[in-house]
């Protein structure tokens, strides 16, 4: 496996004459395979723990339907492939422990000894989760689905975030799935952010098979895990002071600047999937240069091969070059200004989102309607309708209802298949 890494800038072509220029640099990074294997698929055992909530809440049809969609999965689980459970209500249980599929039976008899009954403590069962986990990381690629469908009554939000920070110093990963109306969105963003995972919202149980089989089917493209981007700026090249760089594909993420040595600075992309693209945007301000092509910033990625147990591997250096003119001719890059408005959808819902907060229904609305128009731009008519529809009930006098106004916050951070 190797690493596919691409950089543009929104317009590679800079004026001579200006003392400033801004630009967005475009990098996008996946796995490839350069030989396929002998059985034409990925050797890389996948490693898999569901943290299930079975709080008395998840009563009847919401708990059955999590069961058979576990049950599912175990089905598409291949000879190597590890799988554990854990159980929380107002505490957390180890259902199965983490171990090799061999008994399939066994452990689908024991899923369905489940029964919902008490509170909900989430950070009791991310703990117990990450711990079983650990147990089968070494040379996996290693995923958790946290589910619930409310509030952490019983536990600290805090320490669900620490937690999922945590899970990523033991390369683990963490999928938020939030299941009905009820859960916390901004916890569950924050576990799943932090973790390097995807939050999805099961907004009716009949969902449930879905969701679970997308997770898992994007789980098994990943081949490298532990990826970080690595940057080095040319002199006279520098970062923007305010949120400087952003994932905005597959899903739209701030990303926090990690320093690294000899000038360098990171950021992690975590799993690298061979199917799906991890875009980064970066913003940058670039001083006056002398006429010509010239570099200015150094890339690469830093990764681990759990196919080979190979760790810290680097990818051959990319440079990124600007043409400089002295007759200054735009040279927009489309594509880039794709990326540009993704990543403007979802600050501009997150805006709406603290207006809405403050209590400024129009000011929320306002902004809602510019991130509509901005979806509608990139051609993203499902974010649109959804953005609209939520600007137009504030507009009217009417209150969001939970589900609404997570929908609004799920379409601003990806485009809708």
């Amino acid at each position: 496996m190797k690493v596919d890494l691409q950089s543009a800038l929104n317009d590679a072509n800079l004026d001579a004459g200006q003392i400033n220029s801004q630009r967005q640099l475009c990098t996008s990074i996946a796995a490839i395979s350069a030989l396929a294997s002998a059985s034409g698929s990925s050797s890389v055992p996948i490693n898999l723990c569901l943290i299930l909530d079975h709080s008395g809440s998840m009563s009847g049809k919401p708990l059955e339907t999590v069961k058979a969609a576990a049950e599912r999965l175990m089905h598409r689980l291949k000879p190597g492939d590890r799988i554990s459970v854990v159980a929380f209500d107002h505490r957390a249980k180890v259902i199965i422990p983490n171990q090799e599929l061999n008994n399939l039976e066994s452990v689908k008899q024991r899923i369905q000894t489940l029964k919902a009954d008490g509170g909900t403590a989430i950070d009791e069962g991310i703990k117990l989760g990450i711990e079983e986990l650990r147990k089968g990381a070494k040379d996996a690629v290693s995923h958790a689905f946290v589910l619930t469908d409310g509030e952490n009554e019983h536990g600290s939000n805090d320490r669900c975030v620490k937690l999922a920070v945590s899970a990523v110093e033991h390369n683990l990963t963490l999928n938020a799935l939030g299941f009905g109306d009820h859960w916390n969105q901004d916890v569950m963003e924050k576990i799943a952010d932090a973790a390097g995972g995807t939050l999805s919202y099961i907004e009716r149980p009949d969902q449930a098979i879905e969701v679970f089989d997308e997770i898992f089917t994007r789980i098994q493209s990943v081949t490298l895990t532990n990826a970080y981007l690595l940057f080095k700026l040319m002199p006279k090249v520098r970062l923007a002071e305010l949120k400087p760089i952003a994932q905005v594909a597959p899903e739209t993420i701030e990303l926090p600047i990690n320093p690294e040595k000899d000038e360098e600075f990171s950021v992690r992309l975590g799993d690298l999937m061979t199917e799906r693209q991890r875009v980064i945007l970066t913003n940058l301000y670039i001083g006056q240069l002398s006429e010509g092509r010239q570099a200015i910033a150094q890339l690469r990625v830093r990764y681990d091969n759990p196919a080979t147990g190979e760790k810290g591997l680097l990818s051959d250096p990319v440079l990124v070059h600007a043409n400089v003119l002295a007759s200054y001719r735009p040279n927009p890059n489309e594509a880039v200004q794709q990326h540009i408005l993704a990543l403007a959808k979802y600050r501009q819902t997150q805006i709406a989102e603290q207006k809405l907060q403050q209590g400024d229904r129009l000011g929320a609305a306002t902004m809602l309607q510019t991130a509509a128009k901005t979806a509608l731009q990139m051609g993203d008519r499902g974010a649109a309708t959804v953005l609209q529809g939520s600007a137009t009930q504030l507009q009217e006098g009417k209150e969001l209802s939970e589900g609404d106004r997570k929908k609004t916050r799920i379409v601003s951070k990806t485009i809708l298949q």
